[in-house]
């Protein structure tokens, strides 16, 4: 179980460290001639009760202009011996593959990491409609704030805050969260059957046109 106060988010340390659901969060820094592209500096996994089970610094395969310290909090001496990008991207696609993926605004984190994850495993609160003000997207740390009641992105990101913020917001809406995804789904089933019939029944119609004629 989660322990949460007003500042902090302290998972368990007593349960197992994987499980079938994972939160992601990375950090970017800025590479090209202005610093103005983004590229991957850290990334964090925690499992669905806090715990990290991954967080590494990440070289850039570009020269790193802008380390974005006072928002990514990542320094030069991080990356000094941080492990290469295409290391990290295989063992991250490794701990992801067929787990639900949960975070805020996933598309940039996947993007960064040039990978990609089934859609049905995806639980991004930054796209989930109940958490929405007005059909419009809200930042995770007002989102912490309002559902949470905790401070987080005070100044440097840290990422494995993150990510535990963003699964205690999936966990908390779990069960409508999924129950809206297999209505969903089961709606979707049911028009794909209805649009596979029609042709069948057309031709049938048109077949028994032919006989009677």
């Amino acid at each position: 179980m989660w322990s949460l106060t007003t500042l902090v988010l302290t998972p368990s340390t007593q349960l197992p460290r994987t499980q079938d659901e994972i939160a992601m969060d990375c950090e970017m820094v800025g590479v090209s001639s202005q610093g103005h592209k983004s590229a991957l500096g850290r990334v964090t996994l925690v499992n669905k009760w806090g715990n990290v089970i991954y967080d590494e610094y990440v070289r850039p395969v570009e020269y790193v202009v802008d380390f974005r310290t006072d928002i990514s909090g990542i320094r030069p001496r991080d990356l000094r011996k941080a492990k290469n990008f295409r290391m990290v991207q295989k063992e991250v696609a490794e701990l992801l593959q067929g787990r639900i993926l949960v975070g805020h605004a996933l598309r940039n984190d996947l993007k960064a990491l040039l990978l990609s994850h089934p859609k049905k495993d995806v639980r991004d609160t930054s796209e989930y409609q109940p958490l929405l003000k007005e059909g419009r997207r809200k930042a995770l740390r007002h989102l912490a704030a309002e559902y949470l009641g905790v401070k987080i992105q005070d100044g440097e990101h840290c990422p494995i805050e993150d990510a535990r913020a963003a699964m205690l917001l999936y966990q908390r809406n779990k069960k409508r969260w999924e129950k809206s995804i297999k209505d969903r789904m089961k709606l979707n089933q049911k028009k794909s059957r209805t649009q596979r019939k029609k042709p069948n029944e057309n031709a049938f119609n048109f077949t028994q046109a032919t006989t009677l004629s």
